[in-house]
């Protein structure tokens, strides 16, 4: 992974040409899965929904909602915020190299709200609610001067409800009442993907550290930070199964539980070398653990 200290990649990164390819760029199509798959979960877990086709549409509503808009619109907010940080970490981004302008950035961020609360009026007016709470977290992150992400704790417990509990809640509710055992569920997973986001942090601990970003990696090194992760998702897993065990749901609990202990040795290697190997983590351990979250959602329709 690139440090400030290390030499310039001798194969320059691909450019968008279009202004429309790097506005999609700049969204960051491959942090849209989480939040898109949390709203899955949250609808299997309300049970109402079916295959007729006005369900599919309405799932398919709120995937692009969670995922292409709101997430996107989340990481066009962070860059524009970001883009002094990633100036030290990567200069060659699309906001920080010049490719992509203030005006862009403006629009961009324009069109995306638009559409996101009008999908979610669709969608009804509690999805609507929770869309709003999910852009004003997103703004609370990254903006001056509440700037949340310059504490770990608390900027990542932001990122794990926006990108996990919130999508999980919509799913459900856009199909159904809210249940007590869907909101703990996706309470649980919330405090497992403040995990993920401090393995996220990893890659640009030391731009961080140079723009006083307190993530975990940079408070508490490389190992203590790793620690910190690890057990923040196995306790939120352990409590996952747990509560299926107590209600006597033995084969979603032995599957969570099966899914939890095949992340074990995949965490004791990335404990090895935490900064080298956080990507390989996140492609192998998460995994697990958002398949995890599918299984959970199938116990308690």
């Amino acid at each position: 992974m690139q440090t400030p200290l290390a030499s310039p990649s001798p194969i320059a990164p691909k450019v968008p040409a279009s202004p429309l390819a790097r506005s999609i760029a700049l969204m960051k199509p491959v942090t849209w899965f989480a939040p898109a798959w949390a709203f899955l979960c949250g609808t299997v877990a309300s049970g109402g929904a079916g295959w007729h086709l006005a369900d599919i549409g309405r799932i398919m509503l709120g995937v692009l909602l969670s995922g292409p808009i709101l997430c996107g619109l989340s990481q066009v907010i962070n860059d524009y915020c970001d883009r002094e940080v990633d100036a030290i970490n990567e200069p060659q981004r699309l906001i920080p190299s010049g490719l992509v302008s203030a005006r862009q950035v403006y629009l961009t961020s324009g069109v995306l709200a638009v559409l996101a609360i009008g999908i979610a009026l669709i969608l009804g007016a509690q999805v609507t609610l929770l869309t709003a709470v999910g852009m004003v977290l997103a703004l609370v992150y990254s903006v001056h001067p509440l700037r949340a992400k310059r504490n770990g704790w608390i900027g990542n417990g932001l990122v794990a409800v926006a990108y996990e509990g919130l999508p999980w809640l919509a799913g459900h509710l856009a199909f159904g009442s809210l249940t007590i055992p869907s909101l703990i569920i996706a309470g649980l997973y919330s405090v497992g993907a403040h995990g993920i986001m401090t393995i996220n942090d990893f890659k640009s601990v030391d731009g961080d550290r140079v723009s006083g970003v307190n993530t975990i990696p940079v408070m508490l090194g490389s190992w203590g930070a790793a620690w910190v992760a690890v057990l923040t998702m196995n306790i939120a897993q352990l409590f996952v199964i747990m509560l299926f065990a107590v209600s006597q749901r033995w084969i979603i609990a032995a599957i969570i539980a099966a899914l939890f202990v095949a992340q074990l040795p995949l965490q004791r290697k990335f404990m090895q070398d935490p900064r080298g190997r956080a990507v390989f983590y996140n492609a192998s351990g998460t995994t697990l653990f958002v398949w995890g979250m599918l299984a959970a959602a199938i116990g308690i329709r």
